[in-house]
Parts: structure tokens; sequence; C-alpha cells
């Protein structure tokens, strides 16, 4: 079992590792090419979501609760960064 310490610093350490990843592609390909606000929005979006999760690690104990609530954030998440990253929903002012 881990310490809380310990699992705070795992927890905070995942979105400086998911931010490394575009970092090094844009070293290596062309293809990758973010800029400084890129990293400023994917960072403040992952570290929110992690502060999310540390807080209901913290506020709820049944491993159930924990659960439904995690997945509901990372789901967040992913639907976040899906339109963010391509648009997956559209603008309603699309079609106009």
């Amino acid at each position: 079992m881990m310490t809380q310490s310990q699992r705070r610093t795992l927890l905070y350490s995942i979105p400086l590792f998911i931010l490394s990843i575009p970092l090094m592609a844009m070293q290596f390909t062309k293809e990758v090419n973010w800029t400084i606000s890129d990293f400023l929005v994917m960072g403040i979006l992952l570290f929110t979501t992690v502060f999310t999760i540390g807080f209901v690690l913290k506020k709820f104990k049944t491993l159930k609760s924990r659960l439904i609530l995690i997945v509901g954030i990372v789901v967040l998440l992913a639907l976040v960064w899906a339109e963010l990253a391509v648009g997956i929903f559209g603008s309603p002012l699309a079609g106009s």
C-alpha cells in the first residue's frame, strides 16, 4: 500500500509525463507542432483533472464511489480533449 505522500507524488507526475510526450515528439517530427498555448491549455486540463481525482480520493472512502467518480472524471477529460483536438462534436454554427 502506498503512503498518501507517495500517491500524491505519483498522481501529480502523470500530467508532466503526458505533456512530455508531445514535447519529445516535436524534436523528432514536424507532424507534432504544439504552441505554448497548446501546452498551457493541456496543462490546465490535466492538472485540473488530477486535482479533482486527488480530491475524490481524499473525500470518498468506499472503492465503489471512488471508481465511479474517477471513471466519470476521466471520461469527461477524454471528451474535452477530443473536442479541443479535432472538434469531434462540431460547432452549432458550422452548418450556417
